[in-house]
């Protein structure tokens, strides 16, 4: 599900909304009321449960071959997203909707020293249309050929996802399981320490 041109789009879990209104956001840094959406690349950010913690990484202009072939993994892409165990039935079964709204009325916000992450507006918004259920969430993953993994615990790819040159967005992560008490590394391939000997006949 991605917004068409001159669209950018607004995802929730409740299909009866017919007029956004400024508010703050709860989660939200900024003081100031928004209505707030998404374009096209920042779609993927939440094909999610609401309230489903997701760490995703993508790779960008100056990512390093090193960092992508780590992080996301050689040919596998250029985005990966991570969600805990514990998400995983909500991921499969919650009903999300996307609500089309005008491009026209929105302006790009960033945090300081980064690209913008959303679309936000200082006036009530109608959508465009009634509410489109998104479907599948794990379907759009594969359809968009972003990588989904499911792990125990999110905080060590997290940790090694903010330090590389990936781009990178967490959201939700206060309701993330706490990170593990022993520090742990993010999993990387096995690489074996000594090889077999060839067999000297006798």
């Amino acid at each position: 599900m991605r917004p068409r041109p001159g669209e950018v789009l607004h995802f929730s879990e409740d299909p009866t909304i017919t007029r956004f209104v400024p508010h703050v956001a709860p989660t939200s840094r900024e003081a100031e009321a928004y209505v707030w959406a998404v374009g096209h690349d920042r779609a993927p950010d939440y094909w999610f449960p609401r309230q489903c913690p997701r760490a995703m990484a993508w790779v960008i202009d100056g990512t390093s071959d090193v960092d992508r072939d780590r992080i996301v993994g050689a040919g596998c892409g250029d985005r990966v997203h991570a969600v805990e165990y514990g998400w995983l039935d909500a991921l499969r079964t919650t009903r999300l909707y996307a609500y089309r709204l005008p491009a026209g009325l929105f302006r790009p916000i960033a945090s300081p020293g980064s690209q913008p992450h959303a679309m936000v507006a200082t006036e009530p918004v109608e959508p465009l249309g009634p509410a489109e259920e998104v479907g599948d969430l794990l379907a759009c993953h594969a359809a968009a050929g972003i990588q989904l993994r499911v792990l125990d615990n999110l905080w060590p790819f997290w940790d090694e996802v903010v330090r590389s040159t990936l781009g990178h967005s967490g959201i939700r992560l206060a309701n993330a399981k706490p990170r593990p008490a022993v520090p742990t590394s993010f999993p990387r391939p096995a690489v074996p320490t000594s090889f077999p000997r060839p067999a000297v006949p006798t």
